[in-house]
C-alpha cells in the first residue's frame, strides 16, 4: 500500500491538517495518510506542547470513520526527540508491505537540508508538497516530489490555543468531536492547568 506519513505536533490537529490529507489521498497520491504525532519535534519547544497521549487521542478523535486517514503514536516508542530518518527506517522494517511518502508544507520543505540524514530522506523517499503563504517550493536538492495543490487554509495551531486560554470559541477552526474533547478535559486552558510539564 501507498502510505503517506504526515508527521507533526498536532498541538492540537485541526481542519486544515485535515484538509491537505484528505487532498492527498483524493488525488491518488497515496491510499492512506498516517499522521505520525510527534513527542517532540527537535525544532519545536516542547514546554508548549499538549501530553503526546492527549495530542494523539485527539488526532484519534479527528479521523474516527475516515477510511484512508489514521492515527499514528509510533513515535512513542523512539528515541526522543523525534528524527524522521529514525522513524522511517523503522517502519521500513516493521511494515515492509508499504510504501511510504513523506506529506510536508512548503515551509518544512525548505527546511528540508537542516533534518538529521537529510540526504538518505531525498535519495529514498517520495516527498509531497503542500503550498504555504509565502513559501515558495524550489527542488534543489534534486527529491522525488509531487505537488499538492491543497486548498490554502491559513489555520495555525497557536491560535487555536490563544483562543482557547482567553475563552474564545474554536468551533469551526477543529473537528467537533475534538472542541467537545479539548473542553471536557480542559486541554490547553492555561500554561499551568496544561497537563504536559512535567
Amino acid at each position: 500500500m501507498d502510505v503517506g506519513l504526515f508527521f507533526g505536533s498536532f498541538n492540537p490537529i485541526h481542519h486544515g491538517h485535515l484538509i491537505v490529507a484528505s487532498h492527498v489521498v483524493q488525488s491518488g497520491l497515496v491510499q492512506e495518510v498516517w499522521f505520525v504525532v510527534s513527542p517532540q519535534n527537535p525544532f519545536k519547544n516542547p514546554g508548549s506542547l499538549l501530553n503526546e497521549n492527549h495530542r494523539y487521542y485527539l488526532v484519534q478523535e479527528a479521523v474516527e470513520g475516515a477510511n484512508n486517514l489514521r492515527a499514528s503514536n509510533i513515535e512513542f516508542k523512539l528515541p526522543k526527540p523525534s528524527y524522521t530518518v529514525n522513524t522511517l527506517a523503522y517502519l521500513k522494517e516493521k511494515y515492509p508491505e508499504h510504501h511510504f511518502s513523506i506529506i510536508m508544507g512548503s515551509d518544512s520543505f525548505q527546511n528540508l537540508p537542516n533534518w538529521k540524514n537529510a540526504e538518505h530522506i531525498i535519495l529514498n523517499y517520495p516527498i509531497i508538497i503542500y503550498p504555504r503563504k509565502n513559501h515558495e517550493i524550489k527542488n534543489d536538492s534534486g527529491a522525488n516530489i509531487s505537488i499538492a495543490k491543497a486548498p490554502l487554509i491559513e489555520i495555525s495551531s497557536t491560535h487555536i490555543r490563544e483562543l482557547i486560554r482567553s475563552r474564545k470559541s474554536i468551533r469551526y477552526y477543529v473537528p467537533e468531536t475534538v472542541r467537545t474533547a479539548i473542553e471536557t478535559n480542559m486541554f490547553y486552558y492555561t500554561e499551568s492547568e496544561n497537563p504536559t510539564h512535567q
